[in-house]
């Protein structure tokens, strides 16, 4: 009993002795391993001459990964890709898919960057964000209250070759990448907010249109999760060209899918006009429960079917180095006057429905499917001719789709109701 009593004061001394502690040796600690960014692939050396840094954190908390990085070698993937199959999480222990893109290709953005130089200061490297702060164009959006057509004509984007002072406002109030002030006025945005969103709605306005029509309103697009740099995270659809050999009933679903989305850009609650100036495999997707989407919303046009435009043909002809970010200065602009609702239904029957629906069907479906097609594929100059070839093509495809587990954005609602 003496020797245990010895025992245990000794124990107590060695504790409290913070010499004797200091010499104790640690436990060796678990290293983690480390996924090294540089600035230059994300893209963050160029701000504010960027998308925005909302989603920056999650990228250095490894809470995305890109699918590279569930490998061994953690090494990133090639900058010059345009975009990049990711994973997400919230909770590091579920994670589920998304995408993560660049506006243009790295040979763009570069192409881009030197322009600026070159132009405004004459020289090879400069601070991108020192040059683009002297424009005049920049100059007006700081003295600027509110986001007004003047301020925005000549830029590039379809998006806003017709603009309205309500859709400019929508953009304003609903600008994600800032705190949400819920307001029409630029009061709540810095210096540094109005670079980015004029460098963004200059390059490609897609991830603008995500942010001011989201998927949980109803709009057909995938979710915007953020972005870092120059890089926009959202989340994953597979394109359409994926499914060009897919079975019978499934072509015969997303084509059906296909005409509603084109309908709803057509009419909507909010009175705007969406119309597509070019579409091709990778515009629309799909996600893992079926239901397809606009994946590309980079050549969207919007006409304010309440307001109409605010911009005359004749002011979209100003040009400035923000109109040349991402394509050449000498393009002309589409008249708002000429575009005519049926032009997106017309390039979808020529581009994408006769791939996806072609020798899927026995005869003679197969061949009244074609017909349909190709008159409204020929229905430029015939307005009427082009409704009645889509209406009674989908009326033919609504039987050849099937209601099972594969079409789980409509299963197994499908089963009670008349409408499938």
């Amino acid at each position: 009993r003496v020797a245990d009593s010895l025992m245990l004061l000794l124990v107590l001394a060695l504790s409290c002795n913070p010499s004797t502690a200091a010499t104790a040796s640690p436990s060796a600690p678990h290293i983690k391993p480390s996924y090294s960014f540089g600035r230059t692939f994300l893209g963050l050396d160029k701000c504010n001459a960027c998308i925005g840094t909302s989603i920056c954190k999650k990228f250095f908390k490894e809470e995305i990964r890109f699918d590279t990085w569930l490998s061994s070698h953690l090494k990133l993937p090639p900058s010059y890709l345009l975009s990049y199959s990711g994973n997400y999480t919230d909770d590091a222990k579920s994670w589920r898919l998304v995408d993560i893109t660049r506006l243009t290709s790295k040979y763009q953005h570069d192409r881009a960057d030197k322009r600026i130089c070159t132009s405004l200061l004459k020289t090879k490297t400069c601070s991108l964000e020192r040059a683009l702060r002297r424009t005049h164009r920049f100059q007006k959006w700081l003295r600027a209250k509110r986001l007004t057509p003047d301020l925005v004509q000549g830029l590039s984007s379809p998006m806003l070759r017709c603009p309205s002072q309500r859709l400019l406002d929508r953009i304003v109030r609903r600008y994600a990448e800032v705190p949400d002030a819920g307001s029409i006025y630029m009061d709540h945005l810095t210096d540094r907010d109005k670079l980015r969103l004029l460098y963004t709605l200059s390059v490609n306005s897609h991830p603008i249109l995500l942010q001011i029509f989201p998927e949980v309103e109803g709009w057909p697009f995938p979710r915007y999760l953020g972005s870092c740099g120059r890089l926009v995270v959202s989340a994953s659809t597979r394109p359409l060209r994926d499914f060009y050999g897919a079975a019978p009933e499934v072509a015969a679903d997303l084509a059906l899918q296909l005409l509603a989305v084109l309908r709803s850009m057509g009419t909507n609650d909010l009175n705007y006009f969406f119309y597509f100036t070019h579409v091709d495999a990778g515009t629309f997707g799909v996600f893992s429960n079926g239901h397809l989407f606009i994946r590309d919303a980079s050549t969207l046009g919007i006409i304010d079917k309440e307001e109409g435009s605010q911009l005359i043909d004749g002011q979209q002809e100003y040009k400035d180095i923000f109109s040349c970010l991402t394509v050449d200065c000498q393009s002309a602009f589409v008249s708002c006057d000429s575009i005519r609702e049926k032009h997106s239904l017309v390039m979808v029957c020529q581009e994408l429905l006769p791939k996806l629906l072609k020798g899927k069907f026995l005869q003679p479906v197969q061949e009244k499917i074609d017909g349909f097609l190709q008159r409204c594929a020929d229905g430029l100059a015939d307005d009427q001719g082009v409704n009645e070839a889509v209406a009674k093509l989908a009326e033919l495809l609504k039987p050849l789709r099937s209601c099972d587990s594969r079409f789980a954005y409509r299963y197994p609602d499908c089963k009670y109701s008349d409408k499938y």
